[in-house]
C-alpha cells in the first residue's frame, strides 16, 4: 500500500529558498513543493508546461508583457517556451506540478540552478 503524503508536512523537507524537492509523480509528472523569497531568474521551458499551485503566501508572475498576482489556493499554468520569472516579497509555498524533463531553470543557469538529483534528494 502506498502511504498517503501530507502536502503542509512535506514542506518541512525544503530548507532553502528556490530548491524544489520532489513528493510525488502522477503519470508521469512530478509533483514538487518549494519555498520562494525573493526572485528567481527569467527563463522558459521549452518543451513543458508548468503548473503552479500556492499553498500559502503570494506570488507575483512576470511575464514579458505583463503579470499575475497568485495568492494562497490560486493555480496558474505557464505554457511551455513563455518567458516568465517567480517574484515572492515574503515566503511562498507551492506545489509545482511538472515533468521530469523540465529543468528548474530553463537554459539560464545560476547559483539558485537546482538539478534533478538535488531535487529528488
Amino acid at each position: 500500500m502506498i502511504p498517503p503524503i501530507n502536502l503542509i508536512d512535506a514542506f518541512d523537507r525544503v530548507t532553502d529558498y528556490w530548491s524544489p524537492k520532489v513528493i510525488g509523480e502522477v503519470n508521469d509528472q512530478l509533483l514538487k513543493v518549494a519555498k520562494l523569497k525573493g526572485e528567481l531568474v527569467w527563463h522558459a521551458h521549452d518543451g513543458e508546461d508548468e503548473l503552479f499551485h500556492i499553498v500559502k503566501g503570494k506570488l507575483r508572475m512576470e511575464f514579458e508583457d505583463h503579470a499575475v498576482d497568485l495568492k494562497e489556493g490560486d493555480i496558474l499554468t505557464i505554457p511551455k517556451g513563455v518567458m516568465h520569472n517567480p517574484v515572492a516579497e515574503e515566503e511562498c509555498w507551492v506545489l509545482l506540478v511538472e515533468p521530469a524533463s523540465t529543468k528548474h531553470t530553463g537554459d539560464e543557469v545560476t547559483d539558485r540552478t537546482r538539478s534533478l538529483e538535488e531535487q529528488m534528494s
